[in-house]
């Protein structure tokens, strides 16, 4: 992290102008080469609780959208842990009717206790617009599934930068400020 003190000095204090965008994401790039996985989880944890940012829910549900079938089943599994399977088959099937057949068998092993895992398949049959949802009632559940979503997107830090700048900015800081504390 000491290769990264340049970058980081950026981003620390309170008169520490935001750079542009392209250089944020540059930034970005080079603080996940370096910074331990537990750095980036702090930073995005910071972004996701953000009053500069989206909601959690929304920001969850775009990272669900531009990830892949298996990041896509790690974060359902991950939201489904923390909300719990029962509030999940309630919020598909308020919108099994919109998305026609598919949401239905995934809702009766859900909602039956038969499965409690999410395939990357049965992940792209749920809409975004889902995620949200479920993320939003997670963290009314548990809070601390925010910390657990950003472990799993430091893991994906390409799929992060998705975000955009203001997202980045306040997890870029986060990681300076944890760097100057140690």
């Amino acid at each position: 992290m000491k290769e990264l003190s340049g970058v980081l000095q950026q981003y620390t204090g309170t008169a520490a102008a935001a750079p542009a965008s392209s250089s944020v994401q540059n930034d970005f790039d080079q603080i996940t080469q370096s910074a331990p996985q537990s750095a980036l989880a702090d930073g995005i944890a910071a972004a996701f609780r953000s009053e500069q940012t989206p909601d959690f829910g929304q920001m969850a549900a775009q990272l669900f959208s531009n990830s892949g079938g298996p990041q896509r089943a790690g974060i359902l599994n991950t939201l489904i842990s923390a909300a719990g399977p029962m509030i999940v088959s309630q919020i598909l099937s308020r919108r099994a009717g919109a998305s026609g057949g598919g949401l239905s068998s995934l809702i009766g092993l859900l909602g039956g206790g038969q499965q409690t895992e999410i395939t990357p398949e049965q992940a792209a049959q749920i809409p975004p617009e889902a995620v949200q949802e479920i993320a939003a009632q997670a963290e009314k559940k548990d809070p601390s599934v925010i910390d657990q979503v950003s472990s799993f997107y430091a893991e994906h830090p390409t799929l992060v930068k998705t975000l955009g700048a203001a997202a980045l900015t306040i997890a870029i800081a986060q990681i300076a400020r944890r760097q100057q504390a140690s």
